[in-house]
């Protein structure tokens, strides 16, 4: 197995043409191997989509073991490496990732991270959160997607926030009825004022499913017990309060969000205005 991965690392770093660095990175990442890792991020840098299209996907299928690192790639100058790690983070959904994703959607001015962390923020590996952080994480993904489909200009954003809050909603069926009917008022909204007919239609195909649904659908995503620590749960815990204090604090131009008698407003930094 050593030898395979040396292998397929070799074949990655001789590359001399982008036909053929996708290529390796492709086996590479087929082959599901952990020691990969760090070999498919440092892909995520180089200046080639298709490369690093796939390293996304090797990560993905890696899932967790990936986390550190990838946590590790976003404090980078390198802006390209950290969105395509953010659209890795996205599509793993382990809870570390959870606050840069929040942030993500909320203000990052690549539309195409902003559309990736909508769309993982609704698929989170819910089951894997402890019951006492558990609501807490899914309010304030809710009340982010729910401010980001009002407010974002970029249709593609809109429509992945549909998908997140319709995740969203299946994953609440049960525990929270009241927030699920949110979702359902949003998707009302969306459905006749939303300018794009993609998203419209989108609504109506979420609108559709959650009709439809009667219980608390089991998600393979969940299917595995949490292998976070204690440790990593306090340091989720504490970036969520974090997070949580600069939206109190943080003014916004537009306006807020009024949910259960509190006023949400989104974290907002410069980028957010490029």
């Amino acid at each position: 197995m050593t030898d395979l991965l040396s292998c397929l690392i070799q074949a990655v770093d001789a590359a001399d043409s982008s036909d053929l660095l996708l290529e390796a990175v492709e086996d590479l990442a087929a082959a599901g191997l952990e020691g990969a890792i760090p070999t498919l991020i440092a892909v995520l840098s180089y200046n080639n989509p298709g490369a690093a299209v796939a390293a996304v996907d090797g990560l993905i299928q890696l899932g967790e073991p990936a986390v550190p690192a990838l946590m590790e790639q976003l404090d980078q100058h390198n802006y390209t490496a950290r969105a395509w790690a953010i659209r890795a983070l996205a599509g793993i959904g382990d809870p570390r990732g959870l606050i840069t994703l929040l942030e993500a959607v909320a203000t990052d001015f690549s539309l195409s991270v902003r559309r990736a962390a909508a769309r993982g923020l609704g698929m989170m590996k819910w089951g894997w959160f402890p019951h006492n952080l558990l609501e807490i994480a899914q309010e304030e993904v809710l009340l982010t997607l729910l401010f980001v489909a009002q407010q974002d200009e970029e249709w593609v954003v809109r429509y992945a926030t549909v998908v997140g809050l319709q995740a969203l909603a299946d994953a609440i069926t049960v525990t929270r009825p009241d927030w699920r009917s949110q979702i359902q008022a949003q998707f009302e909204q969306m459905a006749v004022n939303d300018g794009s007919w993609a998203v419209r239609a989108r609504v109506w195909m979420a609108q559709q499913h959650l009709q439809a649904e009667t219980g608390l659908p089991s998600s393979e995503r969940d299917d595995q017990p949490s292998p976070l620590t204690k440790t990593d749960w306090q340091v989720i815990l504490e970036k969520l309060y974090d997070h949580k204090e600069k939206e109190r604090l943080t003014p916004t131009a537009g306006p807020s969000y009024q949910f259960e008698n509190r006023t949400y407003k989104p974290v907002v930094n410069a980028a957010a205005t490029i």
